[in-house]
């Protein structure tokens, strides 16, 4: 299956992005992956951050802000968002589903940017939910070594979420370029995870610098109140910007072969 669909990019009777969105919304709720997934990023949420409170308070370090603790939890729970968002895209072409998504919805990128939206959405919610139950473990866990400013737990919390939601967009791009399950997850992981803890092993101002312009990096040091080389808004633009490069590589691929 090659191309556009018809030229005016919809078929008679479609329901357009709108309608292609309540397919892909309906399809993530009707298959157990998605609930697995946040039970899981709901249990590594609060098994990290009552961990991470219990360490600061037991080792005596600096008192610091409460919301630190689902901050640094992110380094996990973007995998289980990860999954949830790949299995939108692998699972289709595993059960070659994607044949019958493409019949449906014949303009290529609006199927792109329809699973795109559905999984940022889910993920930026679900990394809200996520933010809250771990601040609410992290405070008890921290006792008296934390601080508690409601502006800035807001503030870190929505962006823990909308941290997610581009790890779910640049999960998409990526699933639609590479399609296979164990590529998609070898590449993020190692783009997410691995390089950057070897970078941060190595040490060395050129090392640290390069990790702060990769989605993990700096989308951590937009979500702390830190000592980052930029503002939180540049850290969040780049990690925007990671997202965008992969939805555009995953465009191009399924616009050049799609089934």
């Amino acid at each position: 299956m090659r191309g556009e669909g018809t030229a005016g990019g919809s078929t008679p009777g479609g329901g357009g992005f709108a309608g292609a969105v309540a397919s892909e919304w309906t399809k993530v709720w009707t298959v157990r992956a998605a609930y697995v997934c946040l039970v899981a990023g709901a249990l590594l949420m609060g098994v990290f951050t009552f961990y991470y409170g219990a360490i600061a308070r037991i080792n005596d370090h600096p008192v610091q802000p409460v919301g630190n603790a689902p901050v640094a939890a992110a380094v996990l729970v973007q995998f289980v968002v990860v999954v949830l968002a790949m299995t939108t895209v692998t699972s289709e072409y595993a059960t070659t589903g994607v044949r019958a998504t493409l019949l449906w919805v014949p303009v290529r990128h609006r199927v792109e940017l329809a699973k795109a939206v559905v999984a940022a959405v889910v993920a930026f919610v679900a990394g809200v939910l996520f933010g809250v139950l771990g601040t609410a473990v992290a405070w008890a866990s921290f006792e008296s070594r934390a601080t508690f400013d409601a502006t800035e737990v807001l503030g870190q919390v929505l962006l823990l979420g909308g941290y997610l939601a581009l790890v779910a967009v640049l999960t998409v791009g990526v699933s639609f370029a590479l399609r296979a399950p164990a590529a998609v997850l070898t590449v993020l992981f190692l783009l997410l995870y691995g390089v950057p803890t070897v970078l941060v092993g190595l040490g060395g101002e050129v090392l640290r610098a390069v990790n702060d312009r990769l989605p993990h990096g700096a989308g951590t040091h937009a979500m702390l109140a830190d000592d980052a080389p930029y503002p939180r808004v540049v850290g969040f633009l780049i990690v925007a910007g990671w997202a965008a490069v992969g939805h555009l590589i995953g465009r191009e691929v399924l616009r050049r072969r799609d089934a």
